[in-house]
């Protein structure tokens, strides 16, 4: 299966009723097959007239009670930041699909690349909570599609589910689909009347309730009361902003997934994700049969960034190396938390060509 066609295939895993979108490569796929797999299954897909009207009608269709999500690539990426922004703030579930290429602009739209991660976490402006979700393989491209539906509808946020096109298009075998826990949002079981959508009392995630089922709330991506009406009361605002993020940051142990190898005698851990983290992993069994103690932590989810564990690692680590696809974006984060206790080094790629195992090779023995 292709990396593409199994995120298609994780969205329908997970419930999916709804797919706007703008053709872009390479995420092209999946959007061919949602046309295809949606309207069988008493789903809607809509090709949208760009890459912002897509992703206002999936937070439209969330709205009406459907899981919804789009794809792109870089260029409608870039786009979409206004209205995830707007579904942030509004906290509307929904799924945001990038397969990255490589950029700026144009680029080179069939090369791989990460170069997305920092617009990811702070595209949109203002102060907002995110999730991002990296896949390395294409049977985490499923796995982690259905992760993003799930943490979108308990959190009640927008996720991005953060691809790369040497992912998206590489061929694996999968074996069976494995079926999945899926998780669907807190339905509202009070009288249209007392309910109110945004209402601190009710816990970090308050329930959402369905237009077109007899609730009439406001949504607007103005600050906002407890009924979704614009206000500029201070004992109002700050109380929403606290619990907007704290429902992101107060469960950290369930969001922030990492996967480790070798770390336990390592005295060079390698830090990776996506398609990079494939390469690095070669390298450091190459490492291994050479005698030489090299670690691998993957990141399955880049934001909320694994500050913790990253942090304890670098208590027993010599050194850190961080590879990917771009010119240091996660590095940088890696030294901010590191905060000077070990070295960090990089291998960085950003011609739009994945990264070979042997660079990483090189830096860990000049290490």
């Amino acid at each position: 299966m292709q990396g593409n066609e199994a995120i298609a295939e994780g969205a329908l895993a997970a419930g999916i009723g709804f797919f706007g979108a703008y053709p872009i490569t390479p995420a092209n796929e999946i959007g061919e097959i949602m046309a295809r797999e949606l309207p069988r299954r008493g789903g809607v897909f809509i090709q949208m007239e760009d890459e912002i009207a897509s992703l206002a009608a999936v937070v439209g269709a969330s709205l009406g009670g459907l899981k919804a999500a789009t794809a792109t690539s870089g260029p409608g990426f870039s786009l979409m930041q206004e209205n995830i922004g707007y579904a942030a703030s509004t906290e509307i579930p929904c799924v945001v699909i990038n397969v990255q290429r490589a950029g700026p602009s144009t680029g080179l739209p069939t090369g791989p690349a990460q170069g997305d991660v920092m617009q990811s976490r702070w595209g949109t402006h203002g102060d907002h909570p995110i999730i991002v979700l990296a896949p390395s393989s294409v049977s985490e491209c499923y796995g982690l599609t259905v992760r993003a539906f799930n943490l979108s509808e308990k959190y009640r946020t927008p996720v991005i589910l953060l691809a790369d096109e040497a992912v998206g298009h590489m061929r694996e075998a999968v074996g069976d689909l494995p079926a999945l826990p899926v998780i669907n949002r807190a339905r509202a079981e009070v009288p249209a009347e007392w309910y109110f959508p945004y209402d601190n009392n009710l816990g970090d995630v308050p329930p959402l309730a369905n237009f077109g089922e007899g609730y009439r709330y406001h949504v607007t991506g103005l600050f906002h009361d407890k009924s979704g009406f614009p206000t500029e009361r201070q004992d109002e605002i700050e109380p929403w902003m606290e619990r907007l993020f704290h429902k992101i940051e107060g469960n950290l142990d369930d969001i922030v997934q990492v996967e480790e190898e070798a770390v336990e005698d390592a005295e060079t851990v390698l830090i990776s994700y996506g398609g990079a983290a494939r390469s690095a992993r070669h390298a450091m069994n190459q490492a291994r049969e050479k005698g030489v103690r090299v670690g691998l932590l993957r990141l399955l989810t880049l934001w909320p960034f694994a500050a913790a564990k990253v942090r304890s690692l670098s208590q027993q680590a010599i050194r850190f190396i961080v590879v990917e696809m771009n010119r240091g974006q996660m590095t940088l984060e890696v030294e901010r938390v590191v905060a000077g206790r070990i070295p960090v080094d990089a291998v960085h790629r950003y011609d739009g060509q994945l990264i070979n195992p042997h660079p990483i090779m090189k830096a860990i023995e000049e290490a």
